[in-house]
This record gives C-alpha cells, sequence and structure tokens, in this order.
C-alpha cells in the first residue's frame, strides 16, 4: 500500500498483539509527525529493554538482574507461591498489596489447539521450587478462561499428591457489576465462591 520504511514500519507495528491493521497505520503515522528526538528516545528505550531486561532464575518474572526484586525481598513470606501465566499479572496482584509471598511465572497457560502442553510451560521448574518443603501453599491465579482453568487442573492434580496446600483464586461477579449482566459460568463461579456472613 505504501512505500518503502513505511510500509515495514506498518507491518512491524502490526506484528504486535492488540494492533490491527488500522491502529498500526495510525501509530506509523504518528511516528512520522512526532520530533525526531522523541523517536530516538522510542527506539533507545526498545534497544535497551532487549539488551538489558531478562527473566528471574527464581520465579521467571521480568527482572534486569538474575533475580527480580521480588525474590530478593527477604521479607516476602517464602512459604507461599502464588503461580501467574504472565510477569503482568504479578504487576496487578502487587497492586492489590493483599499478597505479600512469592510468584512464579508460567509464561503462558496449557493450550493443546495452540500446541502449547505443560512441557513448555515453567511447570517442572515449579516442581523444583517446592522440593525443598519450605513452601506449603500455593496460590493458583491462572487467568478465568478455558486454557487457565485446564492449566489449574493439570496444577492441581500435580501439586497436591506433593503435600503443600493449593488454593485457587476466586471468581465471580465484579465489584459495580449488574447480575443481569453476568454470563452463566460467572454467576455460576459466584455461587460457587459464595461466603456465609457473620452476625
Amino acid at each position: 500500500m505504501y512505500e518503502g520504511p513505511v510500509q515495514d514500519l506498518i507491518d512491524e507495528l502490526g506484528q504486535l498483539p492488540g494492533i490491527g491493521p488500522r491502529g498500526a497505520q495510525r501509530i506509523a503515522f504518528h511516528i512520522l509527525a512526532a520530533e525526531s528526538e522523541d523517536v530516538l528516545r522510542l527506539a533507545d528505550v526498545l534497544r535497551r529493554v532487549k539488551e538489558t531486561v531478562k527473566f528471574c532464575e527464581v520465579c521467571f518474572n521480568v527482572s534486569e538482574g538474575e533475580r527480580c526484586r521480588i525474590c530478593n525481598d527477604a521479607r516476602r513470606d517464602q512459604t507461599t507461591i502464588c503461580v501467574v501465566e504472565e510477569s503482568k499479572d504479578v504487576v496487578a496482584i502487587e497492586r492489590t498489596r493483599e499478597f505479600r509471598g512469592l510468584y512464579h511465572v508460567l509464561g503462558g497457560a496449557i493450550s493443546p489447539i495452540d500446541g502449547i502442553g505443560p512441557n513448555e510451560i515453567k511447570i517442572r521448574e515449579l516442581c523444583q521450587r517446592l522440593a525443598d518443603g519450605t513452601v506449603t501453599e500455593v496460590i493458583l491465579a491462572t487467568d478465568p478462561n478455558l486454557e487457565g482453568e485446564a492449566t489449574a487442573t493439570y496444577l492441581s492434580r500435580l501439586l497436591i499428591p506433593m503435600g503443600v496446600k493449593v488454593s485457587r483464586l476466586a471468581s465471580g461477579l465484579p465489584v459495580g457489576g449488574d447480575l443481569e449482566y453476568a454470563d452463566e459460568v460467572t454467576l455460576g463461579r459466584a455461587f460457587e465462591g459464595r461466603r456465609y456472613v457473620e452476625a
């Protein structure tokens, strides 16, 4: 459609998740219209990210060092691990300030349709972390979708015989939501996870 570098830029931007052809075109033309120093700063940040950011050798969260700041924090509860699919899930949970344990980032979820089985994500490494008996509870915080549920079920069956307590994040109705707009699965989960009210 466009010539040379402009089309190349649109094509590359279109490869990013959540950006379709129109979004890629809008971003490309925004970059073309931006000041040179702004574009160079963006390019420099992209280069630095690829050169300096790696994955924590313990939990596989993003990190600038061999270990992430959470694994290096001795104040964290060493007996509890929260298992998530991606590093962005760690950020979401940390924002709540409710969890003070450690994390384990799987790097995805089991999805046979996409050719992702248990060996393609960091399940073996999770089992190795549990081997010394320090961890007493594993919280499964995978996404509440088909792949996340399959991963949680697989992990539950694998981890319970190892003698650790396994829990799953509750799911159900969002605060501020309306019952009439909830799908059947969400509403079913809300009934399953209901709590009794104390007087």
